[in-house]
């Protein structure tokens, strides 16, 4: 979609093929991109798993979109000359007033509702007040800009400030001492709402003092709905995320087929102190008495599993098999669970993540098989780039390592209760924050 907009921009006529039900989507992309009139064609979905006959039939038929015949659409397209209004382009005002008209309680909360500010869950309506209140969690400047966000490729960013941050950390209830661990996570760049079709969510990880300054859980209970700060933190996240970057309308700006519970709050807090490792934050530029948040993308399968004497390296190889190639997995371990594996020799958080690396092995068919590394890394692979380039030339039966020890984040969390650990889908690609940047 982004190439045809730039080779339309240019005056080359181009046609942008996609499946029926990302229309809303890509006529939207179009338009935040300048471009409401590039040409597009639709097919019906889905398109894997067609035979050819049937997808021979597709570009036969008719464009479930538009009605007409889908080559004419095509052919059309392409041979039709870009005329000025292709090309005039829209602009947006993109300014919004700072404060609502005055309205009771009641319209203000259908209000937040109908205009899909919230999570569908009752908030806590953002006045003055209040946020003037929030702010008081931090020493920057409200108008200071913390970052950018967008829901996905070829959107634009959208820019904001520690105001805005403070008015969705009000609506899901936090506090002003969590304010710092909000603004850091907002400052990394990652998105808690995504729009990816595979449904991904970010889960949040905190280490440092700051765990304890705020009466954050990391013992029995954490990943659930048990302590108050890594609730609202979690959702404060995910509100300013969909607030902050345009919004996450189904089958508009968020195309996520089945959804993710994890978006409506994913944070947690690492049980340093009954690990047996080093903090995780230390092995990424950080020293033990500074606190900063780790943003992982993904949270879109979990496996379980526990430690015992005889099966643990049977059972890691089995479940890293099933884990997604392109993600690779956060690793949330029970300090039961991470005390057993120090007693498997494991003295070292990385020579647990050398170990599973080396032990992540399919076929290479099973790991071309899947549409992230078709799409995103195939292309890579052509390019050169190992150890994707060497993967392409094997015989598609033989056994090659899916990740590499840093794609794998073992961290320790829970209350002791027992020896369990989940397997969770976790990209953390350098989203890792101070949160003392943020008092």
């Amino acid at each position: 979609m982004g190439l045809a907009i730039e080779l339309e921009k240019g005056g080359v006529p181009t046609v942008a093929v996609h499946t029926n039900v990302f229309a809303r989507l890509a006529k939207s992309v179009a338009r935040v991109n300048g471009m409401p009139n590039t040409r597009q064609a639709f097919v019906p979905q889905p398109v894997v798993g067609r035979s050819p006959s049937e997808l021979r039939e597709y570009i036969e038929g008719d464009d479930p979109v538009s009605g007409r015949r889908f080559i004419q659409e095509v052919l059309e397209g392409l041979t039709a000359p870009l005329d000025e209004e292709d090309q005039k382009g829209v602009s947006f005002d993109r300014t919004r007033p700072r404060l609502l008209e005055p309205a009771t309680e009641e319209e203000l909360h259908e209000l937040f509702l109908r205009e899909r500010w919230t999570d569908m869950l009752p908030i806590v309506l953002p006045t003055e007040e209040r946020v003037e209140a929030m702010l008081k969690g931090t020493s920057r400047s409200p108008d200071e800009i913390v970052g950018r966000l967008r829901p996905t490729m070829f959107r634009e960013f959208w820019e904001f400030n520690v105001e805005k941050v403070a008015v969705n950390a009000v609506m899901a209830g936090a506090r002003p001492e969590y304010l710092p661990v909000i603004l850091a996570l907002a400052s990394t760049g990652q998105t808690a709402r995504s729009s990816s079709t595979t449904s991904f969510a970010t889960i949040a990880m905190v280490n440092g003092p700051i765990r304890h300054e705020i009466g954050m859980n990391w013992g029995t209970g954490a990943f659930g709905p048990y302590n108050h700060a890594n609730a609202t933190i979690g959702r404060a996240y995910g509100l300013l995320s969909q607030n902050l970057q345009g919004g996450s309308v189904p089958g508009e700006t968020y195309m996520g087929s089945q959804g993710n519970s994890y978006s409506y709050s994913a944070c947690f807090a690492e049980n340093e102190e009954r690990s047996p490792w080093t903090p995780f934050h230390t092995a990424h530029g950080f020293d033990a008495e500074q606190s900063a948040v780790s943003a992982f993308m993904g949270g879109w399968y979990t496996e379980y599993g526990t430690i015992r004497d005889d099966t643990w390296a049977d059972r890691f190889r089995l479940q890293l098999r099933a884990v997604d190639p392109f993600t690779g997995p956060l690793l949330a371990l029970d300090p039961l669970a991470a005390n057993k594996l120090v007693e498997q020799g494991f003295d070292t958080r990385e020579s647990l993540q050398e170990w599973l690396a080396e032990n992540s092995l399919r076929t290479a068919r099973e790991l071309w098989d899947n549409q992230w590394m078709q799409t995103l890394l195939r292309p890579r692979a052509l390019l050169g780039e190992e150890p994707y380039a060497s993967y392409l030339n094997v015989d598609p039966d033989q056994m090659v390592q899916t990740f590499q020890p840093e794609d794998i984040h073992p961290v320790v969390v829970g209350g002791e209760t027992g020896g369990t650990y989940k397997m969770i889908g976790g990209m953390l690609r350098g989203n890792i924050a101070s949160v003392d940047d943020w008092r």
